[in-house]
C-alpha cells in the first residue's frame, strides 16, 4: 500500500456544483444533516442487500448510525457500518458530478425481487456536498465491506481533494465535518436532535447522539404508516397525530392505507377533532408531509388541495423522482397521480363520515368554510363537494344538505333559494324571507365569507338552479300564500313618483309579492352582483355604482297611504323608505345623523 497522499482536481462540474450548493441550492443549512444521514442509511441498506448472497458482509446486529459533536475540536463525526467505499469509489462518487453510489447501486438491483431491494434514499454524489454549507473541511474515511483497506478522502471544497491510505477497524464510513465559525449551533446536541426528529425520525436505522460519553437515541426508528393496521392501537395513532400536527386533541378521522400497483405509496392522514390554531392568517397551503422511503423531504409538496389544508399526516412513496436539492420536487406525472389518489381517498372518507349526522356536524363547524372553497376553485371535485356541504336553513333545525333541501321542495318550486349575509341569526330575521315563509318555502342561510362566491360556480344541484333571493325579480306567484293576506293596493301612480325621487340612488322601484310585514326591501338587478357581493365590493373600495332595486309591499299600510296621498313631491318619503330598506339589510342609512333626527321628531310627535 502506497503511503503517498494523492491530490486530485475536482472536475469542472463539481467545482460549479460546490458553489451552487453552498450559496443557492438549499434554503436551510440544517439540510446537510438530513443528506448525510440519508447517505449513511443507504450504505447500511446496501450492505444488508449484499449480505443476502454473501453472509460475510452481514451488518452487525447492534449497528447504529452514530453522530458525535466535539466542541473542543469544533467538529461533527457521522459514523455508519454500511457498505463503505473503495479508493476508486471515493474518487468517483465524491469527485465527479453525475456519479452516484446510490444511483449505480439502484441500477444493479433493478431486477431483484421487491422484498430483497433495500430502501434507497437520495443521490449520494449530490447531497454529500451540502456538508460544505457548514464545514470548511470535510474528511471521509471509508472501508468497503469485504476489504481490509481503508482510505480517507479530504477536501476544503476549493477545487481539489486528496486521497490517502487510512485505517478503520470495521467496514463502514466516518465523515468528519470541521465546522465554520458561524456554524457553532450544530455542536449542540439538542440542536442536532431537533434536526434529526424533523428530517429523519422514521428511518429504520437507529441513530444515536454521543454526548458526554453516553449514547442517546435520536430517532424513533419506526415508520408507523408502514406498519399493518392490526399492529397499531388507537393510542399509537393519537400519539403520532399529536406529534405530526403539534396538536393536543384527538383526531376526528384517521386514514391509513397502502397503495400498490400503478402507484406505490403509504399514507397516514388525520382530520383534526378541533380547529387548529392558525399561526399565519390566510395561509392556504397543505402541510401534509412527503417522505421518500421513510425520509422526510418536505411539507410543501401540495399533497392535498388548499381546501383540504386542515388534513395533516404523512405520504411516503417508493418511486417519486426528485431533483438534486430534494426541496424542489419535479413536476412529474407520478406526483400528480399520488395527489389525485390521496385527495380521492380523503373525499371518500368524508362521504362515509357524512352519514353520521351528529359527528359530521362537529366536523362541519370546524372546517366547513374551508371545504366550501373547493366549490369555487376546483371544478374537478365540485360535484363531490356539493354532496358534503351543509347549511343552516329558514325552516329546518340544525344542519341540512342540498339533497335534504331538494327532498323538501314544494311541488311547484323549481329553484334552490339561498340568502347570503354576515350572520346566520340576522339572516333568519331578514325581511327578505317574509314572502318565502308565507308560502312555506325553505331558504338556505349562508353566512361564511366564501358563500358570496361559490354558488355561481356550482350553479345547480340535481338539475335545480341555485338562486339568491336578493337577486332579480323572483316570481312567487305560482307558490300560494299560506293564511289570509290583505288585498294589494294599486301602485301604478306611486311607483313613477318614487322612481323619479330616487333615480340617482336605485336602479328601479317596483312592487313586490315577497313581502308580508315589511314595507320595503332592497334587491339586486338580475344582471349584476347580489346584495352581499355589492357590500363586499363597497368594503373593498370597488363599488362601481348602485345596482340596488327598491321593492315595495303593496299590502303594507304605509305604502297604501302613500299611494292614496295627493302629494306630488315624495322625495323625503322615498328617501326614508330607502333608508329603512338599507337598515333592514344591515347597512347604514345614507345620512345616519339626518335619519336619527327624523326618527326623533317622529317619536316626539307621537307623544303629543
Amino acid at each position: 500500500m502506497s503511503e503517498t497522499v494523492e491530490r486530485h482536481e475536482f472536475n469542472a462540474e463539481v467545482g460549479r456544483l460546490l458553489d451552487l450548493v453552498v450559496h443557492a441550492l438549499y434554503s436551510e443549512r440544517e439540510i446537510f444533516l438530513r443528506e448525510l444521514v440519508a447517505n449513511a442509511a443507504d450504505a447500511i441498506d446496501k450492505r444488508r442487500f449484499e449480505a443476502l448472497v454473501n453472509a460475510e458482509l452481514a451488518v452487525p446486529a447492534d449497528s447504529k448510525l452514530r453522530i458525535l459533536p466535539d466542541k473542543a475540536a469544533r467538529s461533527i463525526t457521522i459514523s455508519d457500518a454500511g457498505i463503505g467505499m473503495t479508493k476508486l469509489e471515493l474518487g468517483q462518487n465524491l469527485g465527479t458530478i453525475a456519479r452516484s453510489g446510490t444511483l449505480a447501486f439502484a441500477s444493479k438491483v433493478a431486477d431483484a425481487k421487491a422484498e430483497d431491494r433495500p430502501s434507497l434514499i437520495g443521490q449520494f454524489g449530490v447531497g454529500f456536498y451540502s456538508a460544505f454549507m457548514v464545514a470548511d473541511r470535510v474528511e471521509v474515511t471509508s472501508r468497503h465491506a469485504g476489504s481490509e483497506e481503508a482510505w480517507t478522502w479530504a477536501s476544503e471544497g476549493r477545487g481539489d481533494y486528496t486521497l490517502a491510505p487510512a485505517s478503520r477497524a470495521e467496514p463502514g464510513t466516518d465523515i468528519v465535518l470541521h465546522l465554520k465559525e458561524d456554524a457553532g449551533e450544530y455542536l449542540e446536541p439538542i440542536r442536532l436532535q431537533t434536526i434529526i426528529r424533523k428530517w429523519a425520525d422514521h428511518i429504520t436505522v437507529p441513530i444515536v447522539l454521543v454526548h458526554d460519553g453516553e449514547e442517546e437515541p435520536a430517532n424513533a426508528g419506526t415508520a408507523l404508516w408502514r406498519k399493518p393496521k392490526s399492529e397499531i392501537s388507537e393510542d399509537d395513532y393519537a400519539e403520532f397525530y399529536r406529534h405530526v400536527s403539534h396538536a393536543f386533541d384527538k383526531p376526528w378521522a384517521t386514514l391509513h392505507w397502502r397503495a400498490e400497483g400503478a402507484l406505490d405509496f403509504s399514507a397516514l392522514l388525520f382530520v383534526p377533532g378541533m380547529k387548529p390554531f392558525q399561526a399565519v392568517e390566510g395561509e392556504r397551503e397543505s402541510r401534509v408531509r412527503l417522505h421518500v422511503r421513510r425520509m422526510f423531504i418536505t411539507d410543501q409538496a401540495g399533497m392535498l388541495p388548499p381546501w383540504l389544508r386542515f388534513v395533516t399526516g404523512v405520504v411516503d412513496t417508493e418511486d417519486l423522482p426528485l431533483n438534486v436539492s430534494r426541496e424542489m420536487l419535479q413536476a412529474t406525472p407520478v406526483l400528480a397521480r399520488i395527489r389525485r389518489a390521496v385527495t380521492s381517498k380523503v373525499l371518500g372518507e368524508l362521504k362515509s363520515r357524512a352519514k353520521e349526522a351528529e359527528s359530521y356536524a362537529g366536523f362541519w363547524e370546524n372546517f366547513g368554510p374551508i371545504l366550501k372553497e373547493g366549490l369555487y376553485e376546483d371544478a374537478e371535485h365540485r360535484k363531490d363537494l356539493a354532496g358534503l356541504i351543509r347549511f343552516r336553513s329558514s325552516s329546518a333545525e340544525g344542519w341540512t344538505s342540498l339533497a335534504d333541501y331538494v327532498s323538501r321542495m314544494k311541488p311547484e318550486q323549481t329553484e334552490i333559494y339561498y340568502l347570503v349575509g354576515d350572520d346566520t341569526e340576522a339572516l333568519a330575521k331578514s325581511p327578505q324571507l317574509e314572502g318565502f315563509r308565507a308560502r312555506g318555502v325553505e331558504v338556505l342561510l349562508l353566512a361564511d365569507q366564501i358563500d358570496s362566491f361559490w354558488p355561481e360556480r356550482l350553479d345547480r344541484f340535481e338539475d335545480k338552479p341555485l338562486r339568491s333571493i336578493t337577486q332579480g325579480n323572483i316570481d312567487l306567484s305560482k307558490l300560494p300564500l299560506e293564511g289570509e293576506t290583505a288585498e294589494p293596493t294599486d301602485l301604478s301612480s306611486l311607483l313613477p313618483k318614487l322612481t323619479e325621487a330616487l333615480k340617482e340612488e336605485v336602479a328601479e322601484v317596483r312592487a313586490s309579492d315577497r313581502l308580508v310585514d315589511s314595507a320595503v326591501l332592497l334587491s339586486a338587478s338580475a344582471m349584476g352582483p347580489d346584495l352581499q357581493m355589492q357590500r363586499l365590493l363597497r368594503r373593498a373600495g370597488r363599488a362601481g355604482g348602485s345596482f340596488a332595486v327598491l321593492e315595495v309591499n303593496p299590502r303594507h299600510p304605509l305604502i297604501r297611504k302613500l299611494a292614496e296621498s295627493s302629494e306630488t313631491d315624495l322625495a323625503e318619503a322615498a328617501g326614508t323608505l330607502l333608508d329603512l330598506a338599507r337598515l333592514q339589510d344591515g347597512d347604514a342609512p345614507r345620512d345616519p345623523a339626518a335619519f336619527a333626527r327624523k326618527v326623533t321628531e317622529a317619536l316626539a310627535g307621537s307623544f303629543r
